[in-house]
């Protein structure tokens, strides 16, 4: 599990990084990213989100996300996410030919997506 300083809590931060309109998207997930940083005091937040409609079974949405969480985390540990620390925030949303994947399929796609959000300035 991410610590609570790392993660998007309230539904207020979701709507903000949705609104920003700075997305990219493959097969498997869509990645929103929040405004700029203007100070590198606190760290990038990330939100995960796996939709009713992506499968009916909360057992198969909430190990999507697990998986998620952990793959961003790892990522991170292994400092393959650099671009992630410019942004606010970030919110990885899975599509429904995510629900099934392995460890590492989800890994490498979150990682190509993060780089290649844009910096827009």
């Amino acid at each position: 599990m991410l610590p609570k300083n790392l993660r998007l809590t309230n539904n207020s931060a979701f709507k903000a990084t949705y609104h920003a309109k700075n997305s990219v998207s493959d097969s498997l997930f869509i990645v929103f990213a929040g405004k700029l940083k203007k100070s590198e005091d606190f760290p990038t937040r990330a939100g995960f989100v796996v939709s009713k409609k992506n499968h009916k079974r909360a057992v198969k949405r909430n190990r999507l996300k697990r998986l998620m969480r952990e793959s961003y985390k790892t990522a991170i540990k292994e400092n393959k996410i650099l671009q992630a620390q410019n942004f606010m925030s970030i919110v990885i949303v899975a599509r429904n030919a995510a629900i099934g994947k392995d460890f590492y399929s989800i890994k490498s796609s979150i990682i190509s997506l993060i780089s290649k959000l844009k910096i827009n300035e």
